[in-house]
């Protein structure tokens, strides 16, 4: 089995930068969807036996059409909202994304207990995060897809990696493939990456394309 991870595709928060963390919030761009089709086409062939989101409808209609190219029930996972940005919650203002960033990078120092103000630590969303990755995974013989947000993804994916693997921003529809080291699914620290999509070219900066911009 693998353990596929992968973040929505673009919404007008992105689009605007603004820090957009919880749950419903808003839905998909047109572009959003496109993306979303393209990865439901991306995944058509690979060994899908359950696909999951998150209670965003973002997470949920990008992981519609994945479901549906397998025949499959979309099905909702608590725990795996993106990371609350408290106070700076729904801003777009230089200040505000200063601050964001400043708590961002220093959980990639692993000062895993800084905090957005007001909001999570990177701990406080591992806690919530990876039971339900144990869930998930605990029985399954094929891929389970699970579409969650940018930030969240990326610490999730540090933590099943042991803290040990680089890694990397995930661009929208990105792709993010782990699977069971020697002790089995759901030993956290255990698991091995096989595969992490690139974040877009290096070049003029789109804003959709910022780190943790409204994810």
């Amino acid at each position: 089995m693998r353990l596929v991870l992968v973040r929505h595709g673009q919404t007008p928060s992105n689009v605007l930068r603004a820090l957009d963390s919880r749950p419903p919030g808003p839905p998909l761009t047109e572009l959003g969807r496109a993306q979303a089709a393209a990865l439901g086409e991306r995944l058509a062939s690979w060994d899908v036996e359950s696909v999951h989101a998150s209670h965003a409808l973002r997470a949920q209609q990008t992981a519609a059409p994945v479901a549906a190219a397998h025949g499959l029930e979309l099905r909702l996972a608590a725990g795996v909202h993106e990371v609350d940005c408290g106070d700076l919650e729904g801003r777009s203002d230089p200040e505000a994304r200063r601050r964001f960033d400043e708590v961002y990078d220093s959980w990639w120092r692993g000062e895993l207990d800084a905090r957005l103000p007001g909001g999570e630590s990177a701990h406080d969303l591992r806690a919530r995060f990876l039971p339900t990755v144990d869930r998930l995974v605990a029985a399954a013989t094929g891929d389970v897809v699970l579409v969650s947000h940018g930030a969240a993804l990326r610490l999730a994916a540090a933590a099943l990696l042991g803290d040990t693997a680089e890694t990397w921003y995930v661009p929208n529809t990105g792709v993010v493939v782990l699977r069971p080291g020697p002790s089995g699914p759901g030993a956290v620290g255990e698991w091995e990456l096989e595969h992490w999509d690139p974040a877009p070219p290096v070049g003029p900066p789109h804003p959709a394309d910022t780190p943790a911009a409204g994810d």
